[in-house]
């Protein structure tokens, strides 16, 4: 299986490259954010590869960074959701904007994406939220158990926020809903004002 192409980019079109390896062009299927780093590179780059074989084709679908093919990887492992789809979403939204929709359960922000409805946005987040989030939002026992706040950073660390601005998002949100709070209520209302905060 192939993983990886290194080589120049030939042309780029609505939905794929082509990349000339040694003189070979491959054709690759893209999201747009991953088609938009390619036309921005004249030198050798880097494709990072998703193989997939089929009785009627051998289809390559390309990523500009791991967390692009690792969010993709993750997507088509759901029901009804296949490749064309899951490059949608990822045309939409960032890896870390997919992971927060998960964290949050924000079906509106996967219905961003064509050809992804309420329906299809459940069936993911459904699917997806005990694979995506599984560590990170685990409730420890015994004398390490962790605190809810404590969750709460590590899962906002996980969506690729420092620590520092982890725990004072946290705390923010803390002062301002007060004690009681689950988990998901703090992640979501503290990755709104991540988001304020970088806007």
């Amino acid at each position: 299986m192939i993983a990886r192409l290194k080589g120049k980019i030939d042309e780029v079109f609505e939905d794929y490259l082509i990349i000339d390896v040694n003189g070979v062009g491959y054709q690759v299927f893209c999201s747009r954010r991953t088609l938009d780093d390619a036309r921005a590179k004249s030198d050798i780059c880097t494709i990072e590869i998703e193989t997939i074989v089929r009785e009627d084709a051998f289809l390559l679908y390309g990523f500009s960074t791991m967390d692009e093919k690792s969010n993709f990887k993750l997507l088509t492992s759901v029901q009804g959701v296949g490749a064309r789809v899951a490059l949608a979403i990822l045309s939409s939204l960032s890896p870390q904007d997919i992971q927060s929709a998960i964290a949050c359960q924000d079906k509106a922000m996967l219905t961003r994406a064509d050809g992804v409805g309420p329906k299809l946005a459940s069936r993911i987040l459904n699917e997806l939220k005990d694979k995506a989030f599984a560590t990170s939002l685990k409730i420890s026992t015994g004398p390490n158990r962790f605190t809810v706040n404590e969750e709460a950073v590590a899962v906002l660390n996980s969506l690729g926020y420092g620590r520092i601005e982890a725990v004072n998002a946290v705390q923010q949100t803390m002062a301002e809903l007060g004690a009681g709070q689950d988990v998901q209520a703090i992640i979501k209302h503290s990755l709104s004002k991540l988001s304020k905060a970088v806007a």
